[in-house]
């Protein structure tokens, strides 16, 4: 299970506070660590899952005894008329008394048979279990936010970095034609293609930078963290495919392990126990009761009767339900459609496991070679770039060439980043898809940043 220590938990954070302030880039595990003390949805999902675990208490103590305590202090005062007595009983039998009764007892009862009972004690503990899946799967979206908020921040960064790059090469090439066409060198409709494709830039400019400060604002939301300074992936990235390399291995882990999957399937067991609780509830129970009592009485009552006594009791008690009205049958047949509800939404998240695990297992597979083909194509678009401005300044290519190979570099710069992203986030959603997503992902991920 996924379940930090609050002391270890709070000396991680520490120790991450002091590597900030000491100029170290936060990486992707710092900023897990961050959430699970800041984000409310998991701190919820905790205490959902420790009332979850009370519900097993609670199942475990119906078939345990039952003891009461009683007490209680009564005053009774008696006016009346007495027949004539003989001198000898005379003073027996008083015509006025004022009692104090003071009683206490305790009762026990132990259930001996109660399949009711026994029924409700199994679905408290089906429910008990669902909360920890629940609080499971809580965890491993958490990671799986972390994850998409902090390489979203990256990607936008390296967005905004390449469009501000060409921002600068299109301004320079716009500062050529202009002076070109100054000196009677260059033609108008070279320096119109330049200032349009400035003007282009400039608003994605304006887009890439909204994009950026969405994506920081969203991290900052589920960390407290301020989204600057996060270590950026190393200029090594190597890709791996995804292990084992098998995707109908993936989605039979998906079907048996996904968090989803484990919910509906307790989901089930719990709607199949409340079928046998109402079925079991015309039963007879049977319990045994004990229990001792004690009285006394002070007073000016007659002294035929008794200051005092003790008395107790054991025996077995039996409870024969005869009719409810037709409320258990009814109950039952709703319990019963329940069930098959619970069984087609059963259907339903193993189905979605397995389109979630094939969606990020080709995420991942493809990546390496999507990676590696726009890789060699940024490659390609630089050493074409570089001959284009070498046939400018000797005159067989013109600046509106220089600037369409100058914006094709650009984007397979955006191409790859978008890429990288795409795999590293396909990890962390197939990983989640099979129910698998631990730490130890989010470590692995960390291998590829530059800290």
């Amino acid at each position: 299970m996924f379940r930090f220590k609050p002391v270890a938990r709070a000396a991680a954070v520490a120790s991450l506070v002091l590597m900030s302030t000491h100029g170290h880039a936060l990486d992707l595990m710092g900023s897990y660590l961050k959430a699970l003390d800041h984000d409310p949805t998991i701190r919820a999902a905790h205490e959902a899952a420790a009332a979850g675990r009370e519900q097993a208490v609670q199942g475990d103590a119906l078939l345990k005894p039952r003891i009461s305590l009683s007490a209680g202090v009564t005053r009774v005062e008696d006016r009346s008329s007495q027949p004539e007595l003989p001198p000898a009983l005379a003073g027996l039998v008083r015509s006025d008394s004022g009692n104090n009764v003071a009683q206490a007892g305790v009762t026990l009862v132990q259930p001996l048979y109660d399949a009711q009972r026994s029924a409700n004690r199994e679905q408290l503990h089906q429910q008990s279990e669902l909360s920890e899946i629940s609080h499971r799967h809580a965890q491993q979206e958490l990671m799986q936010r972390v994850s998409e908020a902090y390489f979203g921040v990256l990607l936008a960064q390296e967005t905004l970095r390449s469009v501000q790059g060409e921002l600068a090469a299109v301004t320079m090439q716009r500062d050529r034609a202009q002076a070109r066409f100054d000196v009677g060198r260059g033609r108008i409709t070279d320096l119109q293609e330049a200032q349009a494709r400035l003007d282009s830039v400039l608003t994605r400019e304006v887009s890439a930078q909204s994009t950026l400060a969405t994506r920081q604002a969203q991290y900052e939301e589920l960390t407290g963290a301020p989204a600057t300074g996060l270590a950026p992936l190393r200029e090594d990235f190597r890709p791996a495919p995804p292990q084992p390399d098998s995707l109908a291995a993936w989605q039979r882990r998906g079907e048996e392990n996904n968090a989803r999957v484990l919910a509906k399937e307790r989901e089930l067991a719990i709607a199949s126990a409340e079928i046998g609780k109402h079925k079991l509830s015309g039963r007879p129970t049977l319990d045994l009761v004990a229990g001792y009592s004690a009285r006394h009485q002070s007073g000016t009552s007659s002294s035929l009767t008794p200051d005092s006594n003790r008395q107790a009791t054991v025996g077995v008690q039996i409870n024969i339900p005869l009719y409810a009205g037709g409320a258990i049958q009814s109950r039952e047949r709703e319990s019963m459609s329940k069930q098959r509800q619970a069984e087609q939404e059963l259907g339903a998240a193993r189905r979605d496991a397995r389109l979630a695990a094939n969606d990020a297992y080709l995420a991942v597979k493809t990546g390496v070679s999507r990676i590696a083909s726009l890789e060699q194509s940024l490659r390609s678009a630089r050493t074409a770039l570089e001959a284009t401005t070498l046939g400018r300044d000797v005159g067989s290519r013109t600046e509106l060439d220089v600037l369409d190979a100058q914006q094709r570099v650009f984007a397979a710069e955006r191409d790859l980043a978008q890429a990288r992203n795409d795999h590293l986030l396909g990890r962390v959603r197939l990983a989640l898809a099979a129910g698998e997503l631990q730490e130890g992902d989010l470590q692995a991920l960390n291998a590829y940043l530059a800290r």
